[in-house]
């Protein structure tokens, strides 16, 4: 199975789109506890209408997402604090749940993971398919 990843920092609708198209990604996963955004479209009703349009799929697992305090150390380069409250939300039953969720929906059609982060080494995302990728290939669509 192939999971793709993407970050909308540093991008524009247009392009995101482009590259998931070109991707072949069918569906996108946002994996945001809160899936709003300062950059325009990104936030979660504006973004699941613009992949509608342009024939993709989206699926918001909030659960996945990270919570206050590991993204306030993400904010600040904490890399250690990042991973051990990120590591606590995923022991979650609800996280776990949706963990199980995000892997069915992968293996129905070509999708990818979305957060803000551009580089994935510095986003949950890669955390979140370290813990539970089981063996996926993972596709950075930007690194």
């Amino acid at each position: 199975m192939k999971i793709f990843t993407i970050g909308y920092e540093a991008t524009t609708m247009a392009d995101f789109l482009a590259t998931l198209k070109t991707a072949g990604v069918q569906r996108v996963i946002d994996v945001r506890a809160l899936p709003l955004s300062r950059r325009p479209g990104f936030s979660k009703s504006s973004l699941a209408a613009s992949l509608f349009d342009a024939g993709i799929g989206y699926v918001h697992l909030k659960a996945l997402g990270t919570p206050k305090p590991g993204r306030d150390a993400a904010k600040k380069g904490d890399v250690a604090t990042l991973k051990a409250v990120y590591a606590d939300q995923l022991e979650l039953p609800e996280a776990q749940v949706q963990a199980a969720q995000m892997l069915e929906l992968a293996r129905e059609m070509p999708s990818a993971l979305l957060c803000f982060e551009r580089d994935p080494c510095h986003c949950h995302r890669t955390l979140l398919l370290e813990a539970v990728g089981e063996g996926a290939e993972v596709v950075d669509l930007y690194t």
